[in-house]
């Protein structure tokens, strides 16, 4: 692997650029390089290799009812990266239409290399499912909805 060459100009206006939107993280990828400029109190910048794996397309997440957050919505606990299976390829823990039970698992946070699972508060039906594999979420975010 060569070695990383960093723009520290690239940086500080990725960082500037954060300031500016109010978003907590930007992440770039040219061909097997990738640079991901977080705000966490301070900017702090970690280059790393992409991965190797190509990474299955997105699924489309639904919307969110228009007026307002829904008495339902499970909100993330933590800021982390959500995934909505339990590996790769496999099915999902939930979808729109299921019904779910009282601490069944709704989906994944990976926050700092541990997995954690996001039981669901009550039993219901999910209405919604407001994230899409693979995304990053800030703490407070809507996640899914559960009627």
């Amino acid at each position: 692997m060569s070695k990383f060459s960093i723009d520290e100009e690239a940086i500080r206006k990725l960082a500037e650029l954060l300031q500016e939107t109010g978003l907590s993280e930007i992440e770039i990828e040219d061909d097997d390089r990738r640079l991901r400029v977080v705000r966490q109190g301070a900017a702090v910048a970690a280059a790393m290799p992409a991965p190797v794996a190509a990474t299955p397309p997105a699924v489309p997440s639904q919307e969110a009812p228009a007026a307002g957050p829904h008495p339902g919505t499970v909100t993330s606990p933590m800021v982390g990266t959500v995934y909505l299976a339990p590996e790769p390829g496999a099915k999902p823990f939930v979808q729109v239409g299921d019904t779910v039970r009282e601490g069944q698992t709704l989906l994944i946070i990976e926050a700092m290399k541990v997995m954690n699972n996001l039981p669901s508060p009550r039993a219901g039906t999910v209405s919604a499912v407001l994230v899409d594999d693979g995304m990053p979420v800030e703490f407070g975010e809507p996640l899914v909805v559960v009627e």
